[in-house]
């Protein structure tokens, strides 16, 4: 063969392989924008059933509003989030409130097909696991509104994504060593991120490193840019480390306050473990459990051995640590991708194989028009309690409290507004000179953030508490000379602190949760001034 003809074939084969990747990445592009389609059309149609702004969502944005490097209960980077998010788009439309986090969800789906095909799978492959991805009930609701668990999944496949790159890139050593560099950076930079968007990832990233060292694909770890990654981690993590350094590590206070209050479910192994399935959608269980048998025992997925390992890591480690069963939602998603190399791998041009592919797939589309109301608040209260007995379903909750007709994540986007305005009514039906001295205190961040993100346009004073980031805040120099005070308490808990207090409204949401129900107190003459009983009432939960 002459030498033009080698640089002919050459030339087909690199552009035929430039084509085959544009329409990979056109596919991942189409099935992402499908998934941030059903994101925002979902929130749509929550709103219009009358659906509002969710608890936390509300204390982001105060954080978001008070930006610093920290926060009792979150690493810094959701607070950015929700002030990029009010300043652009508000916060009285639920679709543009939540369109970062839908962004995020669709930048998942889109990484689920790049580690399909980094992992030799095709178009088929990466359709089948994009869409798995798509429906599993846990990810339409972590990406249905602000937070940072939307993020998680992004940064742990990335990191998998890259590790993944490493690996392949080693095995071809010296020749690949720039491509090497470029994904330890990658993993550097994610996984830094990751720090600073959720402390989970912490537990994620000893899982990789035991995984990594018990598999001969350990070698990897033997690179200098190795050591650039993990300086690049402690680098980007490190302004959240000075805050908890600064603030005497509140976040560790909260987590051991949390885990001493008993306020989450404890569940057994047995639990957590079924669990697991039941959050991603029971008919996605056939895709990624196979893809997690393909990483462990296929002789094509040697190199890939230890991501198969890495999850026989996680799962005892989250059940040891008394986890909540979703904090293993991140990681499926690479078992999702694996799940779809494996299938295509067994179907290959077998006939009756690849109708059963397609009736499994049509199969996960019907699960998805039958679950979707447990993931995202489709249905009117009335009509979603009236779906469940249907059903015979109806979602756990992860914390302890008295029974609800709506599940916890759908019962706290009710009632907020409500409480603002009696609040307002009672505040503004004092005369002028007492309302100068009148201040507002919440027993929860998800009161005293509804009447600072809501109580401006009636007039109302900032709300101060003593939960969580607001404590750090401070009392804003009120004494306690006369309070509207809403905190769960009877009138005879409230009347040793103060000279004089009295019931002056109710609060009775009919969906809202039952913490958000009882009397709201108007207090005059506090005994000790808030400066100096501040101490007291931390409540880090």
């Amino acid at each position: 063969m002459s030498t033009s003809t080698t640089h002919s074939a050459l030339l087909d084969s690199a552009t035929a392989d430039r084509s085959l990747t544009r329409s990979f990445l056109w596919l991942c592009t189409a099935f992402a924008l499908l998934k941030l389609a059903i994101q925002v059309v979902g929130n749509i149609l929550a709103q219009h059933a009358g659906y509002g702004i969710f608890r936390d969502e509300m204390y982001y944005l105060m954080c978001g509003r008070h930006l610093a490097f920290g926060y009792v209960d979150q690493p810094p980077m959701v607070a950015l989030q929700a002030r990029v998010t009010e300043l652009f788009f508000g916060f009285n439309h639920m679709w543009s409130l939540r369109l970062i986090s839908a962004i995020a969800g669709a930048v998942k789906v889109f990484l689920t097909g790049l580690i399909v095909r980094a992992l030799g799978g095709n178009k088929r492959a990466a359709a089948l696991a994009m869409l798995g991805v798509i429906l599993a009930g846990v990810y339409l609701g972590i990406d249905g509104y602000l937070s940072m668990n939307s993020f998680e999944p992004v940064f742990w496949m990335t990191c998998a994504l890259a590790l993944i790159h490493i690996v392949q890139a080693n095995a071809v050593e010296p020749r690949a060593q720039s491509v090497i560099r470029n994904w330890w950076i990658v993993f550097g930079f994610s996984a830094g991120l990751g720090l600073e968007n959720k402390d989970n990832i912490v537990f994620f990233l000893i899982a990789v490193l035991v995984a990594l060292l018990i598999v001969p694909e350990r070698r990897v770890m033997r690179s200098r840019w190795c050591a650039v990654a993990i300086a690049l981690i402690v680098a980007i993590a490190l302004p959240n480390l000075l805050w908890q350094i600064h603030y005497h590590f509140p976040t560790l206070e909260w987590l051991i306050d949390v885990k001493k209050s008993g306020k989450d479910i404890k569940l057994s192994p047995l639990q957590f473990l079924l669990g697991q399935p039941v959050m991603l959608n029971p008919l996605t269980l056939p895709l990624w459990l196979s893809g997690l048998i393909w990483f462990l025992i296929a002789k094509t997925a040697r190199p890939y051995r230890f991501l198969g390992v890495l999850y026989l890591i996680f799962l005892p480690m989250m059940m040891a640590l008394n986890a909540k069963d979703y904090y293993l939602a991140p990681i499926y998603v690479v078992y999702f991708a694996a799940g779809g190399v494996c299938w295509f791998g067994w179907m290959r041009d077998v006939g009756w194989r690849n109708v059963a592919g397609a009736v499994y797939g049509v199969l996960l589309l019907l699960m998805f028009i039958r679950s979707v109301p447990f993931s995202i608040p489709v249905l009117p209260p009335r009509q979603f309690i009236a779906y469940e007995q249907k059903i015979g379903f109806k979602p756990k909750d992860s914390e302890v409290h008295a029974p609800t007709a709506l599940p916890q994540f759908y019962a706290d986007r009710f009632g907020w507004h409500e409480m603002v305005e009696k609040v307002a009514r009672i505040y503004n039906s004092l005369p002028p000179d007492q309302r100068a001295v009148t201040g507002i205190f919440t027993g929860n961040y998800g009161e005293a953030s509804a009447i600072n993100l809501f109580g401006p346009k009636y007039g109302l004073p900032v709300a101060i508490s003593g939960h969580q980031n607001y404590w750090i805040w401070g009392p804003h120099g009120y004494t306690g000379q006369e309070m509207i005070i809403i905190n769960g308490a009877t009138l005879a808990e409230m009347k040793p602190y103060y000279d004089s207090c009295v019931i002056v409204g109710q609060l009775d949401a009919q969906w809202s949760m039952p913490w958000e129900k009882g009397p709201i107190f108007l207090c005059k003459g506090r005994r000790q001034t808030y400066a100096s009983d501040w101490n007291d009432l931390k409540f880090y939960r």
